[in-house]
């Protein structure tokens, strides 16, 4: 039986734009007006460490969850321009259990297909003991997803 048992939550969505149009939009938001912009229960977002955007550079992120405030603060993983941004917790010991959250931009025949994903990894004491909520935090955290690429879709295409 493995230690740790992995869940993505992954949701996608079509947009009338170009891949470079996109990268472009999310690599722009540098603050609190942005960032809230790509979700109403997003409340603050600044750069700690690095350059906006680029590998290696540490951002704090606040963000409502199911009515409760979360803080996150996390590092700049992987950027490949116009396709992948990747990120994961700046904590160690979170990481464990929150590996990565990613977006990924493929160009289709209308457009591009945005896909944002978030990994985590649950132990098994933890999904026998605490089934029921686990289920109801990645349905929040799909919804979430899921908001998020329909605020970029109106906000891409208007």
């Amino acid at each position: 039986m493995p230690l740790f048992t992995e869940i993505v939550v992954t949701e996608s969505i079509e947009i009338n734009t170009s891949p470079a149009k996109l990268f472009s939009y999310l690599t722009g938001i540098v603050d609190d007006e942005g960032f809230k912009t790509l979700n109403p229960d997003n409340i603050s977002f600044r750069w700690l460490k690095g350059e906006p955007w680029v590998e290696g550079s540490i951002a704090y992120a606040e963000k409502n969850l199911h009515g409760k405030p979360h803080r996150f603060t996390f590092i700049i993983s992987k950027v490949v321009p116009d396709r992948h941004i990747e990120y994961r917790p700046a904590s160690r010991a979170m990481r464990i259990f929150f590996p990565k959250k990613e977006f990924i931009m493929e160009q289709t025949t209308d457009g591009c297909r945005f896909v944002s994903s978030a990994t985590f990894q649950i132990g098994w004491i933890g999904r026998k003991l605490f089934r029921s909520k686990i289920d109801d935090g990645v349905s929040i955290f799909r919804a979430y997803l899921r908001e998020e690429g329909k605020n970029l879709k109106r906000i891409l295409e208007a």
